[in-house]
This record gives C-alpha cells, sequence and structure tokens, in this order.
C-alpha cells in the first residue's frame, strides 16, 4: 500500500486541518491524563470517579470570606440550613415582586437566576 505526497504536503489525503498533530501532541497527553484521573482500576473492572459538583467561583467574590469563616464557625449541616431558608425566603420575594409588577412566569424565573448568578458573583455560594 503506497501513499502518495500531494501538492499540499499530506499524505493520502484531502484533509488539511491539524487533526493527526492534535492527536499526538499535546492534546493527547492532556486526554490521557484527565481519563486516568476519573477512571480507577478497582477489582478488575474501572470505576467512575462521582462527579464533584463545586462551585467556578468558590472563595471569589467580596463576601466569600465572611461565607467560609461563618461556615465553619456554625457547622456545614447548620449552614446549609441556613443557607436554603435564606434562598426560600429570597425566591419567596422575587415571586412577591413579579405578582406586583405583574411579570410572567417566565421572567420570574429569569429573574431567579440572575440572582443566583449574582449570588455566585459575589461570593454568597463560597
Amino acid at each position: 500500500m503506497a501513499t502518495s505526497l500531494s501538492a499540499t504536503g499530506c499524505v493520502g489525503s484531502s484533509f488539511y486541518g491539524s487533526w493527526g498533530t492534535s492527536i499526538v501532541g499535546e492534546d493527547y497527553t492532556m486526554l490521557a491524563k484527565s481519563v486516568t484521573s476519573q477512571v480507577r482500576m478497582g477489582r478488575g473492572k474501572p470505576v467512575r470517579l462521582q462527579p464533584m459538583m463545586k462551585n467556578v467561583n468558590e472563595g471569589k467574590g467580596i463576601f466569600a470570606p465572611l461565607v467560609v469563616i461563618t461556615r465553619n464557625i456554625v457547622g456545614k449541616k447548620r449552614f446549609n440550613q441556613l443557607r436554603g431558608k435564606a434562598i426560600a425566603l429570597h425566591s419567596q420575594v422575587i415571586t412577591e415582586f413579579c405578582k406586583s409588577i405583574g411579570a410572567d412566569g417566565k421572567q420570574r424565573q429569569g429573574l431567579i437566576r440572575l440572582a443566583k448568578k449574582n449570588g455566585e458573583w459575589l461570593g454568597f455560594l463560597a
């Protein structure tokens, strides 16, 4: 089986991208490292580790240090209970606001999502 060089320098292919070099190069080693860190061998069969649900802004934001200190003082379980109550209360306030201005459910849901994004950005969800 013979391969020939085309005018563009590709060997026997009309594909001009860098697929071959990206699989063999640095991308391959990055992929191999990420796969081996997520799958471990245990008793002959691969076991997938549980995904970590983590806030991308953890430790960032102006209120993050206060939130972390409070969580350490109060305890994780009690802190999560308080956080849940605060989030529920804030959602009720948003709902009442939407009722008073006549906003529909879609707009209400958008405001709740916006509040969550702002809370992450400010560090309340650290």
